[in-house]
């Protein structure tokens, strides 16, 4: 080959070398923008730690920041290490036990409803008004009709639809985190590098630009947050019990006290899974709550209220903006029953420190509805029962149809069957020697 050959013959290889390393460019270059147009980066250093809503939402979950005098998150009012619900003792606490009023960010604030636990709270429908049929064996024996009214939500009286905008409640609650607009909120949020990263990556570079976006951009992920497995992890002893795959129909529980309690609990002797039995049989992923709303006749916390100053009667589901009916007055959610034993106290107002006590409370309520004055007592007072905070609207005809009187034993077979839906995370929290008397 000659030497103008091997010149020409270099030069054309150049040539053919730079037409392929400007090819590789101009599709990188497109790659970037394309992966920069679906909210990607060309880099690995531009991908934000929080990249998801739900990854977005766990640290906003925790952030104190978010309270006016940064004293206060989701958390502190739904601890995870307690059931996520508020185990704080405070000025109206009562016996070492958490109190039934949240405290609020301003140290001096006392809410006059207990925290309800935020686990298993996603799978609450949207609030609406609907029919729900009851298992047909409580139909047959007991004659207890389908239920009709309100449904689902959030808080006791159902007042937000969903969990997004439970979450978007708080900050702007005044007894609560006390902020005074969602821009406070939103100027928080932004003095955290990686939430503006996140909030940018998830819901695009102009997110902030406008607060009531970036505001319920923020209840959206606490909510995705709140739907994780980290709040349902349905893996109690009941939940354990289930036989391997293939024989879901049959579940093996202990042959001791809390066995015999499930066997109350389901039968058509009483009525607790008329309110907190929503799946058929075999009851896989239970959420022991039906999410309708009744009144059952609960009585006044009044050791809250000497403390927190309420003076007015708390109306339930009437307070809730989308109901205007009276025949709602006094009404609450069932709550669900999945980590009771350890998410005292009771009821809407925290009236009540133990389970046995709400147990007899019940068998109390059956004895009102059939207007039977028994003489029995609150074994926390030692006292009468108290008379019901709203005497309209209480459900005499779905609480009198429990044909058994429930002596010692089967309180005490309630209460242990009641223990065994304590989430595995939970369960050092319960009293071992109670485990122990149990067969837990």
């Amino acid at each position: 080959m000659s030497m103008k050959d091997a010149l020409q013959q270099d030069a054309s290889r150049k040539s053919t070398t730079t037409i392929r390393s400007t090819a590789i460019l101009i599709v990188a270059s497109l790659l970037s923008i394309l992966l920069v147009g679906c909210g990607g980066s060309s880099s690995s250093k531009d991908i934000p730690k929080l990249m998801t809503k739900a990854q977005l939402g766990e640290p906003l979950f925790f952030d104190k920041n978010l309270s006016f005098d940064r004293t206060q998150s989701c958390a502190t009012c739904h601890n995870p290490e307690q059931g996520f619900v508020d185990d704080r003792i405070n000025d109206a606490s009562r016996e070492e036990i958490a109190s039934a009023g949240s405290l609020g960010d301003n140290q001096t604030s006392i809410g006059d409803r207990n925290a309800p636990t935020a686990a298993y709270a996603a799978f609450s429908p949207v609030f609406h008004q609907g029919i729900r049929s009851r298992s047909n064996k409580l139909m047959t024996d007991l004659d207890i009709p389908a239920y009709e009214g309100f449904i689902g939500g959030q808080f006791w009286d159902g007042r937000e639809a969903d969990l997004k905008g439970q979450a978007g409640g708080p900050p702007l609650n005044p007894d609560e985190m006390n902020m005074p607009d969602k821009a406070s909120v939103v100027e928080r949020i932004k003095e955290n590098p990686e939430y503006v990263a996140g909030f940018e990556y998830v819901y695009g570079a102009n997110i902030f630009d406008d607060a009531d976006k970036a505001y319920s951009a923020m209840a959206e992920s606490i909510a995705e947050f709140e739907k994780t497995a980290e709040f349902a992890p349905f893996d109690s002893k009941f939940d354990r019990s289930f036989l391997a795959e293939g024989d879901e129909d049959r579940f093996e529980y202990p042959i001791a006290k809390a066995g015999f309690g499930k066997a109350l609990f389901f039968s058509s002797d009483l009525t607790c899974a008329a309110c907190h039995q929503i799946m058929p049989l075999p009851m896989k992923r239970e959420l022991f709550t039906s999410f309708e709303f009744h009144n059952i006749g609960v009585p006044e916390n009044t050791a809250l209220r000497e403390i927190n100053g309420v003076t007015t009667l708390d109306n339930g589901l009437l307070k809730n903006e989308a109901v205007s009916d009276d025949s709602e007055k006094g009404k609450f959610k069932v709550p669900t029953l999945r980590n009771v034993a350890v998410t005292a106290p009771y009821m809407h107002n925290g009236v009540f420190n133990e389970l046995e006590t709400v147990i007899r409370f019940y068998q109390h309520a059956k004895d009102r509805a059939a207007d039977r004055n028994t003489g029995a007592v609150n074994p926390e007072t030692e006292l009468l029962w108290r008379a019901a905070e709203i005497s309209d609207n209480i459900a005499h005809d779905l609480l009198g149809k429990n044909k058994r009187n429930l002596n010692d034993a089967e309180v005490e077979g309630l209460v242990c069957f009641l223990m065994s839906l304590t989430d595995a995370r939970y369960e050092h929290l319960l009293d071992p020697i109670n485990v122990q008397n149990c067969g837990l």
